[in-house]
């Protein structure tokens, strides 16, 4: 416990599924945990998940001045991060014959903006010898029918962490990944109708060597322990929590 006590920590994306998960971690372990989202409903029930005082903002990470606002809140509220969780992101599953400016678009803004800007508006509040983690996914380096768009956004996040870290190593901030592999959470299962959801879990579970997929909290471990003093020696890494998915 309290591995994360006294420190103030950012997860985008925090009010659904891994986002979630990992800041009710974080908050248990001590941190002051501030999250966003762009639907606000849902942003309060998140707070009430994960209580220990968490502030929810209501952001879309595509949208520079959302990130402003936010991070003028977080200089008022907090003065300082320690943890940025850049982990918001969208997903669609769309053939090659039928993607369009719009799609392209749509998930390239949130998913590599979105993640850029987050990390770059964050700098002068994030105290030197921080923690940032970037959310990819295995769809960034295995070929996966009708996820182009989404994959090739994914294989960037992966590449930012490798060129963030240089950018900052004077200031010696740790920029480390992680990779979910299936993970049941809502915006995996949204990508499939509801009557489908089971057989698309099921059949999810069957590409996985452990045979079945993961919960969002296994996720949050990783990223726990990517945040936290634990990985003081780990940096640039793509740490895969999978059940070895991604590893065949």
């Amino acid at each position: 416990m309290n591995k994360l006590q006294n420190r103030v920590a950012l997860v985008t994306g925090g009010s659904t599924g891994i986002g979630l998960a990992s800041a009710k971690l974080f908050a248990e372990e001590g941190a002051k945990v501030f999250i966003t989202g762009r639907r606000q409903a849902e942003l309060d029930a998140a707070v009430k998940t994960i209580a220990h005082g968490a502030v929810a903002v209501r952001c879309d990470i595509s949208r520079l001045s959302d990130l402003d606002a936010l991070y003028s809140r977080i200089q008022r509220e907090a003065g300082h991060l320690d943890v940025v969780f850049a982990n918001a992101g969208i997903a669609e599953f769309r053939p090659l014959s039928a993607v369009t400016e719009d799609h392209y678009d749509s998930i390239f803004d949130i998913n590599v903006k979105g993640t850029l800007f987050t990390v770059q508006k964050a700098l002068p509040l994030l105290r030197d010898g921080g923690s940032i983690i970037l959310t990819s996914s295995g769809a960034g380096y295995k070929g996966l029918e009708n996820f182009s768009v989404y994959s090739a956004t994914k294989a960037a996040i992966r590449s930012f962490a490798r060129t963030f870290l240089m950018d900052l190593k004077a200031r010696k901030i740790r920029v480390n990944v992680v990779s979910p592999g299936p993970t049941e959470t809502p915006g995996l299962t949204g990508l499939v109708p509801a009557d489908h959801k089971d057989g698309f879990l099921g059949h999810l579970s069957g590409t996985v060597p452990l045979g079945r997929v993961g919960s969002p909290r296994e996720v949050a471990q990783a990223a726990l322990f990517l945040a936290s003093d634990e990985a003081s020696f780990v940096n640039g890494v793509e740490l895969n929590v999978d059940g070895g998915a991604n590893q065949i």
